[in-house]
């Protein structure tokens, strides 16, 4: 079908999670498409955030923790993530950040394979090359540390034979930073598991973006980040979680005084709080908590069967507009075509992607490049419309025809691409 904005506005008219863009103070004349990347801010988010410092910071001082309920933030947060990532209560915490996160899990379940598991030789952690990078260098730190542990990376058609006996641990990116490729979670968590290794998913790129169900795949860990589609604002905390069958027995590596089980006693000795909350740590930062709680409420309030059913249809009309307008142009789809294998992004490959991507934010299309090639291109559906594909990949045209991406001032680099 050979599509035209009159259509993609036909699109939006009959759009049922439409109503949802209002919740996000947008600024006018922006097509944002790097929800993957930092989300865009929540109306609600201001008026939280003037409350915390004005009120309870500023008046209430440090009654807040009581009177406005500070304390609980961590579980109150994780528990209104769960059910957007197939989890039930008590079973997520949001707390510290994606890279903490995943060294405390992972040592963890590291830590009590050795336990349960003495004598058989479960030292490897398994990954595959061109993981996001922080995943990598995180499990590199822990093999330094623990000292008898393997990073072994397997690329992704050979991750199912290579979960053999010595694996201890799996840890994927559910959805590739760079390509958008969806690991198929079931499966690989069922592999792992009949070989006895435990498998530890990175929700990063997909919580708030497709539907996730850890509990219905039987994952055991997962981890994943508060500022992308999760709207929670930059450097937000991430969140954490453990399967319910797991908590008691999976030990904190980091043995923080909010992850005692009665902090506010002040005693001498570490002795973990039940379930979830020993794994917290320091202090919650109450500041960033509120604004992420903010954020997940909006997701939280919509329709997620059509929220998800959007962010596929956007994908594919991102691409077929590709296809109709840039063949000529040495654009290489890089991302699964197959909206199922595909998380809520569109990647493309172009030996001048930098430039190119610079001379779109330019014309206030605001996507992102990831080295050496990667144009990324995220669909928020909870804000974008199917006219901001058209208009997107119309500018995308519109500089290629004229060339614009070869003016100096594009390829001067920044320090954040």
């Amino acid at each position: 079908m050979a599509w035209t904005r009159d259509a993609m506005l036909a699109l939006d008219a009959r759009d049922p999670v439409a109503a949802s863009r209002d919740a996000f103070d947008l600024p006018p004349g922006v097509i944002y498409l790097d929800g993957n990347s930092l989300g865009a801010l929540p109306r609600a988010t201001r008026a939280r955030l003037a409350q915390v410092v004005d009120r309870e910071w500023g008046v209430d001082l440090i009654r807040s923790w009581n009177s406005a309920d500070w304390i609980t933030l961590p579980t109150r947060v994780g528990d209104l993530i769960a059910p957007l990532i197939g989890a039930d209560a008590g079973e997520v915490i949001a707390a510290d950040s994606t890279s903490a996160n995943l060294f405390k899990l992972a040592a963890g379940a590291v830590t009590m394979q050795r336990r349960q598991n003495a004598g058989q030789g479960r030292r490897v952690i398994l990954s595959e090359p061109g993981n996001f990078p922080t995943d990598l260098y995180v499990m590199q730190g822990l093999a330094d540390l623990l000292g008898d542990v393997e990073l072994r990376t397997v690329p992704a058609e050979g991750l199912a034979d290579a979960l053999t006996p010595d694996v201890a641990l799996l840890l994927l990116t559910h959805v590739h930073y760079k390509t958008g490729r969806v690991h198929d979670m079931a499966a690989l968590t069922a592999k792992a598991h009949a070989v006895g290794a435990l498998a530890l998913w990175d929700l990063s790129h997909s919580a708030g973006a497709l539907a996730v169900d850890l509990n219905g795949c039987g994952a055991d860990l997962a981890v994943g980040c508060g500022y992308k589609y999760l709207n929670g604002g930059p450097g937000a905390p991430a969140f954490l979680f453990v399967a319910r069958r797991h908590q008691d027995a999976l030990h904190p590596p980091l043995s923080g005084w909010m992850g005692h089980a009665a902090p506010f006693a002040f005693g001498d000795d570490y002795q973990p709080a039940p379930g979830i909350l020993r794994h917290l740590c320091g202090t919650p930062p109450v500041i960033g908590l509120s604004a992420l709680e903010e954020g997940v409420k909006v997701m939280a309030g919509a329709d997620r069967d059509a929220l998800f059913a959007k962010s596929r249809r956007l994908g594919d009309l991102f691409l077929e507009l590709v296809d109709q307008r840039l063949g000529a142009h040495g654009f290489q789809v890089l991302c699964p075509r197959d909206s199922a294998r595909r998380g809520s992004q569109v990647s493309l490959g172009h030996d001048q992607g930098y430039a190119i991507v610079q001379a779109l934010i330019e014309r206030g299309v605001i996507g992102d490049f990831r080295a050496p090639e990667v144009l990324r291109f995220g669909f928020a559906p909870l804000y974008i419309r199917y006219v901001d594909i058209w208009d997107a990949v119309d500018h995308l045209a519109d500089i290629m025809e004229t060339g614009l991406w070869r003016e100096a001032r594009f390829h001067e680099r920044a320090a954040v691409t």
